[in-house]
């Protein structure tokens, strides 16, 4: 059994390792979760690898990572959330999310990236999250909107060679954001 340090009412976040490579090799090596963030489609079996391992250094460097999320109900994984540098002078952090095709549409993308957005202002008290998306990937662009991101501007994203719209979440608004919801 998994050990998680995060989790939701049906997701539980733990941390990739190298045992993770099938979970890792079923997510990344998929082209239909691929097309968006990789600049032909689709990542080999070397870049999934090397993503992996990309993602067990910067946990190691940085205690933040694309975590591997969980299906508590089966144990099953669903795809990884989670945070990276994105500006470290002005401590703000981009948050990700990729999820296996099996389980889109289901509500775990707003599920898990809400616990990701609430872990990183309450627990790692960031001053902002920054958030792009491929400008062809719609599903994104609605969930980035529906999470309370605000439009910035559009940003070259050097993995698929294109200019991604862009969006931030100050702690001003997240905060904001809280005292709404109760």
């Amino acid at each position: 059994m998994r050990e998680f340090f995060l989790n939701t009412p049906r997701l539980g976040f733990s941390v990739w390792s190298e045992k993770d490579i099938a979970d890792a090799l079923e997510l990344w090596g998929n082209p239909e979760v691929t097309k968006f963030i990789a600049k032909d489609g689709k990542m080999s079996t070397e870049q999934v690898h090397q993503r992996l391992k990309s993602e067990i250094e910067t946990y190691n460097n940085e205690d933040i990572q694309y975590w591997p999320i969980y299906f508590m109900e089966t144990n099953e994984n669903v795809g990884c959330c989670g945070l990276r540098q994105y500006d470290s002078l002005n401590n703000i952090f981009e948050i990700g999310i990729h999820l296996k095709k099996k389980y889109w549409g289901r509500g775990f993308a707003q599920e898990s990236c809400s616990a990701v957005i609430e872990y990183a202002f309450k627990t790692l008290r960031v001053n902002a999250l920054f958030a792009g998306h491929n400008p062809k990937n719609m599903a994104s662009a609605q969930l980035i909107e529906k999470l309370g991101f605000k439009y910035t501007h559009d940003e070259f994203y050097m993995p698929t060679g294109l200019y991604h719209p862009s969006y931030l979440m100050t702690k001003q608004h997240y905060r904001l954001k809280q005292s709404e919801q109760i």
